[in-house]
């Protein structure tokens, strides 16, 4: 069952994995595609039921080596600027467009096709493999796999988030938290608000406070390697109201914050929270810390030498290679493709892109062969 990277990704991008939703299918394709190449394998169903991750290792499982970290789950795909159905991949002048091919199964495509020639290689120390699901929702796959990682393997050495970065190593990357806010109020005829309660009016207090939070975080702790190089937060959604002569009874936003390192990205939203009255709930979304790999780290030197790339300090989106660290996983992002094409209509990775991921990864097997 040995499939080239480009097969493999076609067959990944026919999975319609939208964030959120069941990943069993994909799943089962990439656990049947181990099997058949006698790689042992775990699936960890996550709390929802109906999602799980993936833990496969190549190698002795007690010494410890690295893991090849990548999400199978995809933003959606209903941008009307798509030529062709998303999940069916096309390939344009070496192209391969499709939803997730950048974002990220082109990575988990070039990981599983170099299977074959992994388990050939006498490996000094193991090559896991972690996928995971509900990346797109802040990382919501990745902590149940980790509280697995101590019974699945010896403490890693390392970890490769194979995010689109164009295959250079990134060291850093802010964190992030989002909170829900929903407020319930007692819904009537405009005429008579004495009779009702407006929900979208007690919002107002936790907006004003996200509104002025953001403008302090302006002036907060700086760190120059990242774009803005401070903190932020935002009110990305809002919603509430029936008509304009109906008091709202019921009113939703949500609120996300991005941390530099150092800095607690829950802690960003405490101004927030401590407006709240009693009639708004504070749900958290999610939360994920930055991740800050020191510059003189073995791993950079490792991934450097392996992608032919000089490292990047760091960037502003943000992934599971934080959860890894604070998890005490030493962990670095190299991955093939632009994060601009990512989130987009027509998004796709190029097969000479593709091919310097599968590239990267057969070099690190020859690394540990060595």
């Amino acid at each position: 069952m040995d499939l080239s990277a480009a097969d493999l990704l076609e067959r990944l991008v026919a999975f319609p994995s939208v964030v959120g939703s069941p990943n069993d299918e994909l799943m089962a394709f990439v656990a049947d595609y181990l099997a058949a190449h006698d790689v042992p394998y775990t699936l960890l169903q996550g709390p929802e039921g109906d999602r799980s991750n993936l833990f496969a290792t190549i190698g002795d499982a007690s010494r410890p080596g690295y893991i090849l970290s990548g999400h199978v789950d995809v933003v959606p795909a209903q941008e009307p600027e798509w030529q062709g159905d998303p999940f069916v991949m096309r390939r344009v002048d070496g192209r391969m467009i499709g939803r997730g091919s950048c974002d990220m199964k082109g990575y988990v495509a070039a990981v599983l096709a170099a299977v074959p020639a992994l388990r050939r290689m006498t490996l000094s120390a193991p090559i896991h493999i972690a996928l995971s699901y509900d990346e797109e929702a802040g990382c919501r796959g990745v902590p149940h796999m980790l509280a697995a990682l101590p019974d699945l393997c010896a403490a890693p050495l390392g970890c490769i988030v194979g995010e689109p970065t164009g295959m250079v190593p990134v060291l850093a990357h802010k964190g992030k938290s989002a909170l829900r806010l929903t407020a319930e109020g007692r819904g009537g005829h405009s005429s008579r608000p004495d009779l009702g309660s407006n929900a979208i009016h007690s919002l107002l207090p936790a907006l004003e406070a996200a509104v002025a939070q953001a403008a302090a975080l302006q002036t907060g702790p700086q760190d120059d390697r990242f774009a803005p190089p401070y903190s932020t937060l935002q009110v990305g959604t809002i919603r509430g109201g029936q008509a304009i002569n109906i008091i709202p009874e019921t009113a939703v936003a949500e609120i996300e914050a991005r941390a530099i390192a150092g800095v607690d990205p829950k802690a960003l939203l405490e101004p927030v929270r401590s407006v709240l009255g009693a009639d708004v709930r504070a749900d958290w979304l999610s939360c994920y810390p930055a991740l800050a790999l020191e510059a003189d780290h073995p791993l950079v030197g490792l991934v450097e030498g392996i992608s032919g790339n000089t490292s990047l300090g760091a960037v502003s989106f943000g992934t599971e290679a934080g959860l890894f660290q604070k998890a005490g996983v030493p962990a670095i992002i190299c991955g093939p493709g632009d994060i601009a094409r990512a989130h987009r209509p027509e998004e796709y990775l190029t097969e000479a892109e593709l091919a310097a991921a599968g590239e990267m990864i057969l070099a690190l097997g020859r690394f540990l062969s060595a």
